[in-house]
């Protein structure tokens, strides 16, 4: 065996052994730090946890990529073997590949995307492509959501063009009731105020702010709408408004205040013709 293919033996042993080390030593590192920025064992730092390492598992495959080409490429040119068709093919090849994923490539850069903004976590309530649930999952090509009656839903990452988060840092509590034009409206407003205040003073830990009581917010067919705003935990909406109505609903029937139903009147016009008698 000539020096010359001893040398070139030698130079690609240490290519190919040189890129394997760096590959085991850059994953082991990476998955090291992955378990560092999520210790624990709560829902934020599962989620933490599951991004980081959702992030990392589309930049490795796109490092091995680069190292395989690097490698394959050095190898070739070691031995002299004339790279320019190999490069004329890999284009073509990658072209086809391309043209032929478009709508995978969308997805997964869309997924990139929305893991490095933060736009919504694990446990978020959220609404995206028109579906409405729970983010269960967030993977690079798609979001997994769960509803409210269990259906697990499956949402391509590039179909999503306006995410609407529920639960992003705190939540804010509409609350409209309805009361009678025979109520004393300034009587309802107050007992409406101190209701809510008396919930919040008791509920600190998910109402994160004073309630702020609108007043008339409407004058309906059968009712006058009140209306009061609750800034509460970004996962307490649901639980604090139907707490909020519920309590609103006994106070009012304590103070003697209607709250009313639909309902018409109807006029009839006189009639100013005699009828027949018998």
């Amino acid at each position: 065996m000539s020096p010359e293919v001893v040398h070139q033996l030698i130079t690609t042993g240490v290519v190919v052994v040189g890129a394997a080390l760096g590959w085991v030593v850059l994953t082991r590192s990476v998955a090291h730090w992955v378990e560092r920025i999520a210790a624990g064992d709560s829902i934020s730092d599962a989620e933490r946890r599951q991004r980081a390492a959702t992030l990392w598992g589309g930049i490795k495959q796109v490092i091995l990529v680069i190292i395989l080409l690097v490698v394959v490429l050095t190898v070739m040119n070691i031995w002299s073997i004339p790279i320019g068709s190999f490069i004329a093919v890999g284009s073509a090849v990658g072209v086809a590949v391309g043209l032929g994923a478009q709508s995978v490539v969308k997805d997964v850069i869309a997924g990139f995307l929305i893991l490095v903004e933060d736009q919504f976590s694990i446990g978020d309530v959220v609404n995206v492509a028109g579906v409405s649930g729970a983010v269960q999952e967030m993977r690079l090509r798609v979001t997994v959501l769960r509803d409210l009656d269990g259906y697990v839903h499956f949402i391509p990452n590039g179909s999503i063009s306006v995410a609407s988060n529920y639960t992003s840092t705190f939540s804010r509590v509409v609350i409209t009731v309805g009361i009678s034009y025979s109520s004393d409206i300034d009587k309802a407003i107050e007992v409406m105020g101190d209701e809510l205040t008396e919930m919040a003073e008791a509920n600190p830990e998910q109402i994160l702010e004073p309630p702020q009581i609108l007043g008339v917010e409407a004058l309906g067919d059968s009712a006058v709408s009140l209306r009061a705003l609750m800034v509460v935990g970004p996962e307490d909406r649901w639980t604090i408004r139907r707490q909020a109505l519920r309590r609103i609903k006994l106070r009012f029937d304590r103070e003697g205040i209607g709250i009313p139903f639909p309902q018409m009147t109807v006029h009839l016009p006189p009639d100013h013709r005699s009828q027949p008698s018998g």
